[in-house]
Order: C-alpha cells, then structure tokens, then sequence
C-alpha cells in the first residue's frame, strides 16, 4: 500500500496494534550498549581452527523474532532508503526524528533492513543496537501514534 493513499485513520489502524506489541522493548533499548547484547562463542576444544559464531541475548532475539511478523517490516526497504536518499546512520536518524504519521512506511523501512539484514549478517543486530535505531524507530512510532490516536478521539 501506498502512504499518501491512507488515511491517518487507517494508518493508525493499520500501525497500532504491532507498535504495542514492541513498546514493551523501550525500556530494553534505552541505553542498551553493543557489547552488552552479543558476544562471540568459540569452543574451547576447537584450537585455532576453530569458528567463532555471535551469541544474542534472548530478549535481542525475541524482539527480532516478534518485529519480523509486523507491518513494519517489508522487504523492499531498500526502495525506502534510496527514495529518501539514505545512506549513512545519521540519515537514519534524520529521517527517524522528522517522521510524521504519514512516514510510518519510512520508519518500517529503517527497521526492516536491520531485522531481515541482520538475519544474514551477524553484526548488523548489534550495529542497530549500537546505534540505537531499534530504540529510536519504536519510540518515534510510539510517540506518532500516541498523538495522533488522541487526536482523533481515540484512548
């Protein structure tokens, strides 16, 4: 679906219900550094042969697990950053504080290339951390949603 197709009504319909579902991680993120949601595993018996693989906290991978089945995620999110021009962290969190109701497919975009890149790559989970995008992409659509659902009389 298209963005200047939907209402704010339907966006917040459509939005609502996945942002409550990953509220419950702000306090989980909030100053959350990298070195403190992952950290390398090499068997000790495996010498200097042996292969190092990250190790995530479990609440890291349930909030992976939970965000991948969201509206937030799409998998053309690479047409998101290169429609807005984003190519460097502080793009990201440009484009994050200045998000309106009508950007919730930019912030699901954002969130989406950390969650389905990081499935592949085990460094980008820590990256977003690091960051703080998991953070500032849930706050962000806490925060329109809140504001927005009030003004159109909602609880």
């Amino acid at each position: 679906m298209e963005k200047d197709k939907l209402s704010t009504e339907e966006i917040i319909k459509r939005y609502k219900p996945d942002t409550e579902k990953l509220m419950r991680y702000l306090p989980y993120f909030d100053g959350k550094r990298s070195n403190e949601v992952s950290y390398l595993y090499k068997e000790s018996g495996g010498g200097a042969n042996g292969i190092a693989f990250p190790v995530y906290e479990p609440t890291l991978l349930s909030f992976i697990n939970e965000a991948k089945n969201t509206v937030f995620v799409d998998r053309n999110y690479r047409y998101i950053y290169s429609r807005n021009s984003i190519r460097t962290h502080k793009d990201e969190w440009h484009m994050i504080e200045t998000a309106a109701i009508t950007d919730m497919d930019i912030l699901g975009g954002i969130l989406s290339k950390y969650v389905l890149e990081g499935m592949t790559k085990g460094r980008i989970w820590v990256e977003a951390v690091e960051y703080e995008i998991f953070y500032r992409v849930i706050d962000k659509a806490r925060e329109l949603i809140l504001f927005w659902d009030k003004e159109m009389g909602g609880k």
